[in-house]
């Protein structure tokens, strides 16, 4: 009882602030506003002459001085210092005298010219037992902190966790929002580079599609009829996201301007490499082939940029040729001089098949891959079908195949059919 009695009494201005900063904690504070409020709120109830947060970063586990009175951000790996051994060991910590405690770090005082006297350290620990960071309450007005102060910061220091927490999962949940929405808008505009419908080549079905493993993909496909011909693109850049989606929506529009100025197979591939070999990141690339048809002459010429397998159904022997890449994919590095493109004649009924490896890598839940012979076996059995379901029944199998395994990347398909003789 005794005890009891010589415990301070909490103004009635103490207890305001108290109840104010609970009821505050509560309101859709950006994370500075809060760290600010619970910094305010701890010198007036400490009677204390600055305070500080560090908040924990958990991929670092470093500790990060956000707000501080008069002091700029400051990162510093846990465990160092009173506010390192603080999160360390989650439990207060009351310095009396700060220049002879061992575990002092001074480096702060001589950055911000301050003299720290006393100090009152707590760790910020949430609801769900996770560490958020440590306040620190520097040089108690009238002395150095006491068993009162310890109380009333422990309740203080609880409160302004579950606060922070909350604060930070918010921003965490804004910013994922705004993620969605920049993934959407980049899907959009990827989208809208895909052809609407298909063009209409006498003698000739032609079927794309592409399906991204995420929002937006790093594949994309072309098929047009131009001056030159059918223009016949499938292009697939390294990784998944919005990134390689610029990438191929960058590299299908040069392609484009190239061809309608009337540059050749040759010159379209080759300057739109060198362009993106100056543009892209030294890591990224896009695998890509680019083929001229005509329809007259029933030729295909291609460049493939790394891109591969390449395979042509040919129909009187209904047997797969398989094509190499001719070229290294684009970006990678410049060129100045290219191989002869490949030309493959096409013979009543022959199919042109590219697709990107989210076919052939699809795996299932043992990791075996849907391949490409299973690829093949399909092609010969279907070639007499329309092209459109041609790639639906590559799609379906595909799926069964995996079995409920996720895509993990981008699956895009061009099927290109002759029609068969009379």
């Amino acid at each position: 009882m005794a005890a009891a009695t010589r415990r301070r009494r909490l103004s009635a201005r103490d207890l305001k602030t108290i109840l104010g900063v609970t009821s505050a904690l509560a309101a859709p504070f950006d994370l500075m506003t809060m760290l600010g409020e619970v910094v305010g709120a701890s010198k007036q109830v400490l009677h204390a002459d600055r305070a500080s947060v560090w908040l924990h970063d958990p991929a670092t586990n470093d500790l990060v001085l956000e707000v501080a009175t008069g002091i700029q951000p400051i990162r510093m790996r846990s465990g160092l210092g009173i506010a390192g051994a603080c999160a360390r060991d989650r439990c207060l910590i009351n310095v009396p005298d700060c220049y002879v405690d061992p575990r002092f770090d001074s480096r702060v005082d001589k950055a911000s010219g301050y003299r720290t006297r006393c100090m009152l350290a707590l760790p910020l620990i949430d609801h769900k037992d996770v560490l958020v960071g440590v306040m620190q309450v520097l040089n108690k007005a009238d002395g150095i902190f006491d068993g009162d102060d310890e109380v009333l910061a422990t309740a203080l220091a609880a409160q302004c966790a579950v606060a922070l927490q909350r604060v930070r999962m918010t921003g965490a949940l804004i910013e994922g929002e705004r993620m969605r929405q920049a993934l959407e808008m980049a899907r959009d505009v990827q989208m809208s580079t895909l052809p609407a419908t298909m063009p209409r080549i006498p003698g000739y079905d032609v079927c794309g599609k592409s399906m991204p493993a995420e929002l937006t993909g790093g594949d994309t496909y072309d098929l047009a009829a131009i001056e030159q011909g059918l223009l016949i693109v499938l292009g697939d850049a390294t990784g998944h996201g919005i990134a390689p989606a610029l990438s191929v929506t960058q590299m299908q529009a040069m392609l484009r301007i190239a061809f309608r100025l009337g540059a050749d197979l040759e010159s379209a591939f080759m300057q739109v490499n060198n362009r993106l070999a100056e543009t892209l990141a030294a890591d990224r690339f896009i695998t890509a082939f680019i083929g001229l048809l005509d329809p007259e002459t029933h030729q295909l010429r291609f460049q493939s940029g790394g891109q591969g397998p390449i395979f042509h159904y040919q129909a009187a022997g209904r047997t797969c040729a398989r094509y190499k890449p001719t070229s290294f994919p684009l970006g990678a590095m410049p060129l100045t001089q290219l191989r002869p493109s490949a030309v493959v004649a096409m013979a009543p009924g022959d199919i042109l098949v590219l697709l990107s490896d989210g076919f052939y890598e699809y795996a299932d839940a043992t990791g075996a891959q849907f391949g490409e012979d299973r690829v093949q076996a399909i092609v010969a059995g279907a070639c007499a079908r329309p092209m459109a379901e041609l790639q639906d029944l590559l799609t379906a199998a595909v799926t069964a195949f995996a079995a409920g395994a996720p895509q993990e990347d981008d699956m895009t398909a061009v099927l290109v059919r002759r029609a068969p003789a009379p």
